[in-house]
């Protein structure tokens, strides 16, 4: 799975300890956009980071999106405002193994300054142990596997009828709010717009690189 790790400005300094604890896991391709460190430029806060993580999905570069903020509550109500997202808000590592076999999303928001001291950085190592390993969607407890299914095709039914496409996103937000997204280094490296699946969003991103 290609895994993109999105860091905020307010959450930057955490960064490292994610990626620390996301290096070595077999069968996982880890890229990390957003933040670094807190001198980072472009300076992102968590709309804009939310926004990049949606365009990496929406536009299937990247498989799944690690964000969070703060208390994690805003990236969160942030990303669930595009087409095609499901973001979960993890705390624990009981949160991040239900998310997997209930919810099966592409994303999770987590909490990394509110209540983030002694051993948080640890803590990440578990709660990325219990996301990773266990089949998404796999139903928990077993009996209510078709129930949950049942429930996520709802959920997507229902953002379908409430979402714009993606391409018709792009076309509405200011211009200078999708450019910074698109100055993060490496961004337009992994879109590859001449490859892109969607030629309305794909026709989008080019005129806004040449622009």
């Amino acid at each position: 799975m290609k895994i993109a790790v999105i860091s905020e400005i307010s959450t930057a300094d955490r960064n490292k300890d994610i990626i620390r604890a996301m290096e070595g896991r077999e069968g996982h391709e880890i890229i990390n956009f957003g933040m670094k460190g807190k001198d980072d430029v472009p300076e992102m806060n968590y709309n804009e980071t939310a926004f990049l993580g949606a365009l990496l999905l929406n536009t299937k570069r990247v498989d799944f999106v690690i964000g969070g903020c703060s208390t994690g509550q805003g990236f969160m109500n942030s990303i669930l405002q595009y087409p095609g997202i499901s973001c979960g808000h993890i705390m624990t590592p009981l949160d991040a193994w239900l998310f997997t076999q209930i919810n099966g999303g592409n994303a999770i928001s987590l909490t990394l300054n509110l209540g983030y001291g002694w051993g948080s950085d640890e803590n990440l190592f578990t709660i990325f142990d219990k996301l990773l390993c266990v089949e998404s969607c796999a139903g928990y407890p077993a009996h209510r596997k078709d129930a949950q299914r049942i429930g996520r095709e709802q959920f997507e039914n229902i953002s379908r009828a409430t979402h714009v496409s993606f391409a018709e996103v792009l076309k509405r937000l200011p211009e200078e709010f999708v450019g910074k997204a698109l100055a993060v280094p490496g961004v337009y490296e992994i879109l590859e717009t001449e490859t892109m699946d969607d030629e309305d969003v794909a026709g989008i991103l080019s005129t806004l690189q040449k622009s």
